[in-house]
């Protein structure tokens, strides 16, 4: 197992967002994570990548504990996050956000970039190659240095997809990567999703639209009130009556078969 989550937990004062919640995500696969809104997904997310502290249970990565690891050292040792919005710096480049993925991995201090050491720049090529390798990847190369304003919300999507890559990861966790996009363009980024998972890059998102995360996942988890109600099959999802009456039967949510 490339994650293995037992018994996690977190609650806010009187509201547990997450409770008592298990879920083991095989290295390779494309995991899904379904629910509601408000059924605990995102905070899930958080707990994994360290920007909330569990309230109780455990969470390994490759053999190692992480549930009190923070942000920064989560992504050091492999696993990388999009979030919901789109964070980028709107008056930066594509190719200068995408940078920034890299730079997790380099060593170099104040020092090196005053004194502009031979390290300061090997570390600095490494960076842009490895951008540039990221953004050929999403197939934006050519907008390398467009500024993140102009461009379109799915392509701010696939952006966010390069950054992540740029840190070099084993784990991505995507959240609502086609949240604000059309079907054509939910479809550009499913392919996008198989190939990072054809890389070798495990694959565990959350998403709302069910017909692409019926032909995408391996296994799927859903979450309902913070609790795990069903985990298995997109088969055995589909035809399970509980997750049935508790999300994909439900009128405000796009069809299982759409």
């Amino acid at each position: 197992m490339v994650l293995k989550v037992e018994q996690l937990t977190k609650a806010f004062g009187g509201l547990t967002a997450v409770d008592n919640v298990d879920l083991d995500v095989k290295e390779g696969d494309i995991q899904a994570i379904i629910g509601p809104n408000g059924a605990g997904k995102s905070t899930f997310f958080n707990l994994i990548s360290g920007f909330h502290p569990s309230t109780s249970g455990n969470i390994s990565y490759k053999g190692e504990s992480i549930e009190k690891m923070q942000p920064n050292k989560v992504a050091k040792l492999g696993i990388a996050r999009t979030f919901q919005t789109t964070n980028l710096f709107e008056d930066a480049t594509v190719m200068d956000n995408v940078i920034i993925g890299n730079r997790l991995r380099t060593k170099s201090g104040l020092w090196d970039a005053i004194l502009r050491t031979k390290r300061e720049q090997r570390e600095e090529e490494e960076s842009i190659q490895k951008a540039y390798e990221s953004l050929e990847f999403i197939e934006l190369s050519h907008l390398a240095d467009a500024p993140i304003g102009s461009i379109t919300q799915e392509q701010r999507k696939r952006v966010a997809f390069a950054l992540a890559l740029a840190t070099n990861p084993k784990l991505v966790l995507l959240d609502e990567p086609a949240a604000g996009v059309n079907p054509d363009e939910t479809d550009g980024l499913a392919y996008l999703i198989k190939k990072i998972a054809k890389s070798g890059i495990t694959v565990c998102l959350i998403e709302h639209k069910m017909s692409m995360i019926m032909s995408l996942a391996d296994r799927i988890m859903v979450l309902n009130q913070g609790k795990r109600i069903a985990e298995g099959t997109p088969e055995e999802i589909q035809h399970n009556q509980v997750v049935i009456e508790a999300y994909l039967g439900s009128e405000e949510n796009e069809p299982a078969n759409a």
